[in-house]
Order: structure tokens, then C-alpha cells, then sequence
């Protein structure tokens, strides 16, 4: 009955810091902090990085990991341990300092299903002299555009549609409506993304025909 009476929860138990190395690393770490000598004190905090160490043996020896070991026994310490450390303490502050902003793009397209690599890709061909080049690039972007729209709308798309959004993307300096350019057909983007029904047809009297050729022969 005592023995019942005298077992530990995880809820009475006093939080993990680090919860990767288990309960008596806690402990270990927390003996450490309480040892008065300072000899004993740096002694026994090596030999706890050592043993941290031996958990991924293939990363011991390289001088990163050691830091970051070093590191982690003073964060499991919670700043508490005071031992020699053979590199530069991370202190408290900056461990918990916020890192900077992201900046992210702040663009908002008119048309948002093309994403904003086409409006960059468009700056790109506006930027060069006219010419078979610029021309070849207009017609790639265009063609993108036209497997983007249909990413999203299932159904066929007109060419003087693209050559619409193309003309206003790059502010009137790209019309390829006037030139009369015609764009890879809608059901060639449409069968490399879905298989059709002749394929899936086919297969099935493929597969039925080689089922009955097996009929009937012996099986050893």
C-alpha cells in the first residue's frame, strides 16, 4: 500500500525543459546545479555533455554540436548552472528575444490564379528589345498563363481571353491578339493532367483480353 501511495505522476512532476532527454537528464542536470563545489561542479557538468554527446556518436566530434550541447545543458539548467564553458554563453535574453519579420510580397494581382511569377516573368520580356527572343519568351509566358487559368477552370479556355489578361499585365506593352497568335490547344494541357476515357478504356479491354487468354491453362 505505501509503495502505491508513494508513486510519481507526470503531472506532479516538474516540467521538462528539454523533454528530448528524458526525465533523468533533468535530474542529472538539476544535481549539478546543487553541487557546492565548483570543481566537482564543472567535473560533473563535462560528463553530462559527454554523455548528451554519446546519444548521436556521428555528430560528437564536430565543434557545432559540442556548442550546441553546451548550449541545451544550460537552457535544461535554466540559466542556473555556473561551470566554465569552453564556448561563449547564450544567455537567457537573447535565447528568448523574437526574431525580425519575414517580408513577404505584398502583391495583390488582379488576376491571382497566374501567381505573381508570371507578372515577374512579364517584366522580364518587357524589358527586352523586341525581337525573335522577346517574342519566344511572350509566347512561353502566354501558354503558361493558359495551363494556369485551367488549373482552375476546368473547361476550355478562349486564346483572345489570355491575350486579354497578358495585355493588361504588362500595362499595354505586350499584345499578341493584334499579331494573331494562336496558343497550344486547351485539351493537350487537359490530357497530360487527367487520363481520358480512351486510355482508361483501352486498358480495361487490354487487361479483360489478357485475362482470357489465362483461361484454361494449367498452373503448376
Amino acid at each position: 500500500m505505501n509503495l502505491v501511495e508513494n508513486l510519481e505522476y507526470n503531472t506532479e512532476r516538474s516540467h521538462l525543459i528539454i523533454p528530448e532527454y528524458g526525465r533523468h537528464f533533468q535530474k542529472m542536470v538539476d544535481h549539478a546545479v546543487s553541487i557546492e563545489d565548483e570543481e566537482e561542479r564543472n567535473r560533473v557538468a563535462q560528463s553530462i555533455v559527454a554523455v548528451m554527446g554519446n546519444l548521436q556518436p556521428h555528430l560528437r566530434d564536430v565543434p557545432d554540436f559540442q556548442h550546441k550541447l553546451w548550449d541545451q545543458l544550460f537552457i535544461m539548467s535554466d540559466f542556473k548552472l555556473d561551470v566554465k564553458s569552453p564556448f561563449p554563453i547564450t544567455s537567457k535574453e537573447v535565447l528568448q528575444q523574437r526574431p525580425e519579420a519575414l517580408e513577404y510580397p505584398q502583391n495583390h494581382p488582379k488576376y491571382r490564379f497566374y501567381g505573381n511569377n508570371i507578372k515577374r516573368m512579364i517584366d522580364v520580356a518587357v524589358s527586352w528589345e523586341k525581337g525573335d527572343k522577346r517574342e519566344g519568351l511572350e509566347y512561353a509566358i502566354a501558354n503558361h498563363m493558359k495551363k494556369c487559368y485551367l488549373n482552375w477552370n476546368k473547361d476550355m479556355v478562349d486564346d483572345k481571353a489570355i491575350f486579354k489578361h497578358l495585355y493588361e499585365l504588362s500595362d499595354g506593352q505586350i499584345d499578341m491578339a493584334a499579331e494573331d497568335e494562336t496558343l497550344t490547344d486547351s485539351g493537350q494541357f487537359l490530357n497530360k493532367r487527367t487520363p481520358t476515357k480512351s486510355s482508361r478504356s483501352s486498358n480495361g479491354k487490354k487487361n479483360s483480353r489478357s485475362n482470357n487468354n489465362n483461361r484454361g491453362k494449367k498452373r503448376y
